[in-house]
């Protein structure tokens, strides 16, 4: 039987492009046979996307790919991160495994069960994960091909106070956290970022939440491929939890759109 919607989409941008803007939780689809494996009854899953989904994520990357000058590409989830999450890694690699937070998730933001404990991760893996990174994988060897080069930048948000199962939780949060990686970081992105981003509140590194995304065949091996990963504090652009957009998120789109116009081509 077919997923009750598309895993993931792979939206083109302008074949000069190096830049791929990757929308891995903004989704809260779950399709059916995989809402049958949660515990969660009804309300309560829905407080539970609430508080994990990167609501409007997908909408500030989509408004920055019509600001940019030159359009990026654009590779967004379309299945909620309770579905799996593709951007753990999908083995004991994995530190959010110590809240029941790995490839398929059995906790909640809240520390509480979402699945049973004893859940074999492993059919939800081939199903979802391993096709989404392959694709993604596609995706960034397409760009090295054509451009030289692949810029994968992470939109994410994050809540304005700590949940239960942050492992870093007690560090700042600013406005835009920007998530880095020592091999695929170069100083000129970052810089990049922290111009683009300075009238959105001011930016922090690292923290609450740190790291970038980058396929597993490239990861610490090709320096061609640069990634960052902007964390948005949710209250400056919605209601939290999981409510509206309000007036920040244009301003936000903006300044994505100015990052992405600042890598050369």
């Amino acid at each position: 039987m077919p997923p009750a919607a598309p895993s993931f989409e792979l939206l083109s941008g302008a074949d000069e492009s190096p830049v791929i803007l990757h929308v891995p939780h903004s989704a809260r689809e779950i399709p059916p046979a995989v809402r049958a494996g949660i515990l969660l009854d009804g309300p309560a899953l829905e407080r539970e996307l609430d508080h994990i989904t990167d609501a409007h994520t997908a909408r500030i990357a989509a408004e920055a790919a019509r600001s940019a000058a030159v359009a990026p590409w654009r590779f967004v989830n379309r299945l909620s991160r309770l579905v799996i999450d593709p951007e753990r890694f999908p083995d004991e690699r994995e530190e959010m495994l110590a809240v029941g937070m790995g490839a398929v998730y059995t906790g909640t933001t809240h520390r509480e069960a979402l699945r049973a404990p004893d859940t074999d991760p492993g059919p939800l893996v081939e199903r979802y994960f391993r096709p989404y990174a392959q694709a993604m994988t596609e995706a960034v060897a397409d760009r090295l091909a054509v451009t030289g080069r692949a810029v994968i930048v992470d939109v994410h948000s994050y809540p304005a106070e700590p949940l239960p199962y942050e492992l870093h939780g007690e560090g700042p949060r600013p406005a835009v956290c920007l998530g880095t990686d020592p091999f695929h970081t170069p100083p000129a992105l970052l810089s990049a970022a922290r111009e683009a981003f300075a009238g959105c509140g001011g930016t922090g590194l690292d923290s609450p939440f740190a790291g970038t995304y980058v396929p597993l065949e490239f990861y610490g091996k090709d320096a061609r491929v640069s990634a960052l990963m902007v964390e948005i504090r949710r209250d400056t652009y919605m209601t939290e939890p999981g409510g509206p957009a309000g007036p920040g998120l244009t301003r936000l789109a903006e300044a994505l759109a100015a990052l992405v116009d600042a890598v050369p081509r």
